[in-house]
């Protein structure tokens, strides 16, 4: 019994430490081009995207069309997805820029409130979505880190995750419509 609880207790403290391991947004801070959320995600975008299972499969693929607009510090984000197989979905964040890179966001399958933080060039997003598989809706973590490449390109990774377990991920191409 003894064993059984110091094997329990190491495996959670590996799994603790495990998770403290990954990168910090502060870790960009010095990385160019700077990422202004406000400035980057004005005007109309083109998105091209996969999503891959646990096993790195790609499951569907995906372009969004994103129509993005600010007033002062509240912004929205209007997205229009087709996916691979037919199906539509629109999504619209409302966005809050909370001062020092920090956002705050939702939408009508957000699950309570979108937290974010941009340093250098990158953007770290957390959530939980409402995801719909087949015929039910599951609430899934998102972990979702986009990096500035240049003014007009943007790359996008995003951990999905249930009860801590890795369901897969979503990876993105935002380019940014000339004006």
């Amino acid at each position: 019994m003894q064993r059984r609880l110091l094997l329990a207790a190491g495996l959670a403290g590996a799994a603790t430490l495990a998770g403290c391991a990954g990168p910090q947004v502060g870790q960009y801070a010095a990385e160019k081009p700077v990422l202004d959320l406000r400035q980057y995600f004005n005007g109309t975008l083109d998105a091209y995207g996969i999503f891959t299972d646990r096993s790195g499969a790609v499951v569907k693929r995906f372009t969004v069309v994103m129509r993005c607009t600010w007033n002062g510090d509240e912004g929205v984000l209007d997205e229009d997805f087709i996916y691979s197989d037919g199906t539509t979905q629109k999504r619209i964040w409302r966005l809050k820029h909370l001062g020092n890179g920090r956002y705050s966001g939702r939408a009508d399958d957000v699950v309570g409130e979108a937290i974010g933080e941009t340093q250098g060039n990158a953007f770290r997003w957390g959530y939980t979505l409402a995801l719909p598989v087949d015929g039910k809706v599951w609430e899934v973590q998102f972990d979702d880190w986009m990096y500035l490449m240049d003014d007009r390109v943007m790359l996008n990774k995003a951990e999905m995750s249930k009860f801590g377990i890795r369901l897969g991920e979503v990876t993105l191409s935002f380019v940014k419509r000339a004006p």
